[in-house]
């Protein structure tokens, strides 16, 4: 045989072969996906967020179908979305409270003192390595608004003051502005937890209003004036826990002297 041709030979065969055995694998040895995991991912939003604890839909949709998951899990899907996906797999519902992205800062342009002036990329996570975008607080808000960059669902708006605005009605608690947050600001929390902390400086008295007059200056009125238990001081901050302590009232930040712990109704911030 023609020595140019062995290797082509040789080369075809061994394609031949191992399809054979590829199709015989797939025949005896593939698993059939049950029919409802596609109908199921026909009825949800397709935005593959990960909200639900799945690294898209159609995994949710696989975990649904198994019963892993209830179909009010999934925080993008609107109640006639998942009363359908209910009615398909026969099963309850589910309750899911809703949850929103919060802030831990209320030290906007107007509160929060500069040290210098930023000038560069605008974005919070290149202002970070650069002294800090020119804020005096470490720990603040940067506010050139890389979560509302990393929010596909628009549900965040910078206000006039510098300070990202959340919409509870379109946030999906979907994580991505906790992601993009280079000083870990955001928190996702049930919409019905009120009391809410806006300062994560770990400083207290002076040192703490040095930097913005609405930071937590480590008083614990708050702690005095909640439910025994609700919330403690720690680290010069308080900390509000609902698992343990009494409810939560309004009363517990109507004593703050500077507006660090506040009773949130609706939208975090207004432009």
């Amino acid at each position: 045989m023609n020595s140019y041709l062995v290797a082509p030979a040789i080369t075809t065969g061994l394609g031949l072969f191992f399809a054979v055995i590829l199709a015989v694998a797939y025949r005896f040895l593939r698993v059939e996906e049950d029919t409802r995991v596609e109908a199921a991912l026909d009825l949800l939003p397709g935005s593959n967020c990960g909200a639900c604890g799945q690294p898209g839909c159609h995994a949710f949709a696989e975990k649904l179908v198994l019963g892993e998951r209830s179909p009010s899990q999934c925080t993008v899907a609107g109640n006639d979305a998942i009363d359908a996906l209910a009615e398909l797999l026969d099963v309850d519902p589910g309750a899911q409270e809703k949850r929103v992205a919060r802030l831990h800062c209320a030290g906007g342009k107007g509160q929060a003192y500069q040290i210098a002036e930023y000038r560069g990329f605008e974005s919070c996570s290149a202002a970070a390595v650069v002294s800090g975008g020119g804020k005096g607080c470490p720990w603040g808000c940067l506010g050139l608004g890389d979560c509302r960059s990393a929010c596909t669902f628009d549900a965040i708006t910078m206000n006039g003051n510098g300070l990202p605005c959340v919409d509870p009605a379109k946030c999906t608690s979907c994580g991505d502005c906790v992601d993009a947050c280079p000083r870990d600001l955001f928190e996702l929390v049930p919409l019905s937890q009120h009391l809410f902390v806006q300062c994560k400086t770990p400083l207290a008295g002076d040192l703490a209003l040095g930097l913005c007059t609405t930071a937590c200056d480590a008083c614990g009125r708050c702690a005095a004036d909640a439910a025994p238990g609700l919330i403690r001081m720690e680290d010069n901050l308080p900390v509000v826990d609902y698992t343990r302590g009494g409810p939560a009232r309004p009363q517990a930040a109507q004593r703050c002297p500077t507006g660090a712990i506040r009773w949130l109704a609706g939208a975090q911030f207004k432009d």
